[in-house]
């Protein structure tokens, strides 16, 4: 009986001894270096990633301790959204730079240049598939396109979607931004900032249809997991949550996120209970001593 007891009692060890939870990792406000005005973000594994939006160097902060560190110098134009892939290539949108590159998240060497435009172009998110990768442009409407070869391998060109349907382009103001699936991964989803309109795309046509959910003015960054829409509201200081069919062609907000820590988030990424946004301070001259921080707030969802 001893004997039995020490089992289960080992056992009883074992089980609370499990890894820690999100909420028991790091801080929930990151530093980031100074005069490094941040906008897009992505996690892989417990490390999230940044970019700057003046010169484009990528920061990477350990989510366990906060210890942060540049592992990429930039290439003097702006850094935006950004996504990583299972390769550990970061895609990264370029802006103003009309642009995009791909990074090895490790070393920081960049794998891949495209050159998607060079006037009256602002590259501003992006989205993986299995397949390829997509980039909006929030100056003309149009999606970039770049398919993967054989075992994820990069190519050397890119295709450009024009973007037809319900969407209606606006000149001087940001129209496209913020990318993602659909929960069935059949199509494509972007807001459109000036208009609060939330878009279904299909990825081959462009064509477009707005989805029937309420409006989400100052759209930016959007993070799609299961049914789940993040959509952030960037001059609301807002993260609203939305359930989307499985089609993404309807949905409605459950919840929305506010937090005094908040200062002009541009984008969110997830991990665990945890959802991570970059505040861009875009009312803050970007100054070489201007602080700026990434904050966590506790997912409404679980």
């Amino acid at each position: 009986m001893s004997r039995l007891l020490a089992v289960l009692m080992l056992g009883a060890t074992l089980v609370s001894a499990s890894p820690a939870t999100a909420t028991e990792l790091g801080p929930t406000t990151l530093a980031l270096p100074n005069g490094f005005p941040p906008e897009g973000t992505t996690i892989d594994g417990s490390t999230v990633y940044f970019g700057s939006r003046t010169v484009g160097t990528l920061f990477r902060v350990d989510l366990r301790t906060g210890h942060g560190e540049v592992f990429s110098k930039g290439p003097g134009t702006p850094s935006t959204g950004m996504k990583i892939d299972a390769r550990h290539r970061l895609f990264v949108a370029g802006a103003t730079a009309g642009d995009a590159r791909v990074v090895d998240a490790r070393s920081g060497a960049v794998l891949a240049h495209y050159q998607f435009a060079t006037t009256n172009t602002f590259i501003n998110d992006m989205v993986l598939t299995d397949t390829a990768a997509y980039f909006t442009d929030s100056f003309r409407p149009v999606l970039y396109k770049i398919t993967f070869g054989r075992h994820g391998a990069l190519p050397t060109t890119f295709t450009t979607i024009p973007l037809t349907g319900d969407f209606v382009q606006t000149p001087g103001v940001i129209n496209a931004n913020g990318i993602a699936r659909t929960p069935d991964d059949r199509a494509l989803l972007i807001d459109q900032t000036n208009t609060g309109k939330l878009f279904r795309v299909d990825p081959v046509t462009g064509v477009t249809k707005q989805v029937n959910v309420a409006l989400l003015p100052h759209g930016d960054g959007i993070l799609r997991r299961g049914e789940i829409l993040y959509v952030v509201q960037n001059q609301l200081n807002t993260l609203a949550v939305v359930r989307l069919n499985r089609f993404g062609t309807a949905g409605r907000v459950i919840a929305t996120v506010t937090d005094p820590r908040f200062d002009t988030p541009t984008a969110v990424a997830i991990f665990g209970d945890r959802l991570y946004l970059p505040n861009a301070r875009f009312a803050t001259p970007a100054t070489p001593t201007t602080p700026y921080t990434a904050v966590a707030v506790r997912n409404p969802i679980g």
